[in-house]
């Protein structure tokens, strides 16, 4: 039997995670609103060329920087794009979150917590893209670590992330943000007509002061030098 510690935890959880602003060095995470987020989203997720501050992008393939693996995308029009939104704000058991680059103060990608089953103390990080204006920086690494810290404070016990079976990209960032793999589900889903086996990843509460300290390190000690891959 749990500990009553424990289990009285399942009673101050909310099914819908409560707002909140999740701050970093190289990001901010904030509930997601569609009048502020929407439009300028798009613009950094449509395959058009980008110039945000110093950085700047050529037009790119959308599909297979951001969409390929997700439910949905890409979007042909911004109307599109924010019918596929509405949804993951208004998720009975889910907090969309806008991610945030602190050096442009530019919306730069979107991550989610998902599937939240406070009754047993367990919820999902999912829905997450960014744009190629930031992949291969810190902001993948510091948001998950930002959604990590949050959902331990608060008294979960597993966290999970799930991919289609054949994001590579997606399976290494979870190994490498310290999640541990527990196998395929064959045949989970079907998503834009395919078939999709779900790679499944966790990391538990007895984990995370580990993960934590590893994550930390990687993220602010002599950072100058190291690079998000």
């Amino acid at each position: 039997m749990l500990d009553q510690a424990i289990l009285a935890k399942r009673a101050l959880l909310p099914e819908k995670p409560a707002p909140i602003k999740l701050s970093g060095q190289y990001v901010w995470l904030e509930p997601l609103e569609i009048a502020r987020d929407a439009q300028a989203l798009f613009e950094v997720s449509n395959g058009n060329a980008l110039t945000r501050g110093e950085r700047s992008l050529p037009a790119y393939d959308a599909d297979a920087c951001i969409w390929r693996y997700m439910f949905e995308g890409p979007f042909e029009n911004s109307e599109a794009f924010i019918a596929s939104l509405l949804p993951q704000i208004h998720a009975s058991n889910g907090l969309c979150f806008c991610v945030f680059d602190q050096v442009t103060q530019k919306q730069v990608g979107i991550a989610n917590l998902m599937n939240n089953s406070p009754s047993h103390l367990k919820i999902e990080l999912g829905g997450i893209w960014y744009s190629p204006l930031v992949q291969k920086t810190f902001v993948n690494t510091e948001a998950t670590y930002l959604m990590l810290r949050h959902t331990f404070d608060l008294g979960y016990r597993r966290v999970e992330w799930k991919c289609h079976a054949h994001n590579e990209r997606s399976r290494k960032a979870a190994l490498r943000m310290g999640f541990k793999f527990e196998g395929i589900q064959e045949s989970h889903m079907i998503v834009k007509g395919c078939n999709r086996d779900t790679a499944w990843f966790r990391l538990l509460e007895n984990e995370w002061p580990t993960v934590k300290q590893k994550l930390e390190d990687f993220l602010y000690a002599n950072n100058l030098t190291k690079r998000d891959r």
